[in-house]
């Protein structure tokens, strides 16, 4: 059996990505009859034009992308292709919302914690239906997380009209969470949440994880190569991977979580905004390496910013945005297969 090999980009095939999306974009704005320049110094206002904008809405939005960028990056080092953090982002959104509405006096720091907790769960049991159908079923993950993204969608559609909607009824919402349980703001008067604080602590330890301990280690020879894990490593490959591909889902549904208590404060349809599919592009962009993943963070939550303004200012989609992601990961991908194409076979991979 072949080994699978890991998905990434080198550095040069990352910023050969970046320009190719950025050209693309450029090209279909022409095409469409934009303003390139004034659509550009428009991005560039929103993004990084003033101190609001990028605390508040560049480093705003690179939080979940950081968060959910990191579970991408943990399921993906061990050869599990988790497409569903979308879903996972949303179901841990969900939990921290019902918990607030269940409990709305938990006394501090239970009021914070126990939201957050909830999603944490909620997220690796939604990721951990996928690895339970993968490691006793055999179904491929891509498949079974990309469908579980699509019932998340549904459920909180359902939940959002039902048990969890406001009490007014007439918006298809949940209740605000109390105040209690909001995450606290870093800066008076800007929109910056302790969970940025907690994303950068995820980002260093894991850091430190994937490069020194047995754990990242065995991880990262199961994604290499899960034959020669197996055979010389001796490590259980189903199990490792399994325990990745939840492990991710647990990242992911913080992510929704703390989206939930420190910027939305209720759960609504399209809450994700694609957030989970972006971070896939994030984690790619940035190697499955944490400062990368750091720093693709940052440059997509400019580029989400700036899209915001593009359309407010300059008339552009903000669809764009979108657009450019998944024209990194397809680009991604094509220096992948370049690249393996161009590599020699080894006789562990005949």
């Amino acid at each position: 059996m072949a080994s699978r090999q890991r998905v990434e980009a080198t550095p040069w095939a990352a910023l050969a990505s970046v320009g190719v999306a950025i050209l693309v974009v450029v090209a279909f704005m022409l095409t469409a009859g934009f303003d390139v320049s004034s659509a550009a110094a428009a991005a560039f206002r929103g993004a990084f034009g003033s101190p609001f904008a990028v605390i508040s809405a560049t480093l705003k939005r690179a939080v979940p992308l950081m968060t959910v960028g990191l579970a991408v990056a943990v399921a993906f080092r061990a050869g599990v292709l988790n497409v569903g953090g979308e879903g996972q982002f949303l179901m841990g959104a969900v939990a921290a919302a019902a918990v607030g509405q269940a409990f709305p006096a938990l006394p501090a720091p239970l009021a914070i914690l126990v939201p957050i907790g909830a999603g944490v769960v909620t997220g690796g049991v939604w990721a951990g239906v996928a690895a339970v159908l993968k490691r006793y079923g055999g179904a491929t993950e891509v498949v079974t997380t990309l469908l579980l993204n699509l019932i998340a969608v549904q459920v909180v559609g359902y939940l959002v009209r039902g048990p969890l909607q406001e009490p007014t009824g007439a918006y298809p919402q949940s209740a605000e969470l109390p105040g209690a349980m909001h995450l606290p703001l870093l800066i008076d008067g800007q929109r910056l949440h302790a969970g940025f604080v907690g994303a950068i602590a995820m980002i260093a330890f894991a850091w430190w994880s994937f490069r020194y301990s047995a754990a990242g280690f065995r991880s990262l020879v199961t994604g290499m190569n899960p034959n020669a894990a197996a055979v010389s490593g001796r490590i259980d490959v189903t199990a490792l991977q399994a325990r990745a591909l939840i492990l991710s889902g647990m990242i992911a549904g913080l992510a929704g979580a703390v989206e939930v208590a420190g910027v939305t404060y209720s759960v609504y349809d399209g809450i994700a905004s694609g957030v989970g599919y972006t971070a896939i592009a994030v984690a790619l962009l940035g190697n499955l390496n944490p400062p990368g993943i750091l720093g693709a963070a940052v440059l997509f939550g400019a580029l989400g910013a700036g899209a915001d303004a593009m359309q407010r200012d300059a008339g552009v989609p903000a669809e764009l945005g979108t657009m450019f992601a998944a024209l990194v990961v397809l680009a991604v991908l094509v220096t992948q297969v370049v690249r393996q194409s161009r590599r020699p076979i080894s006789a562990s991979e005949s």
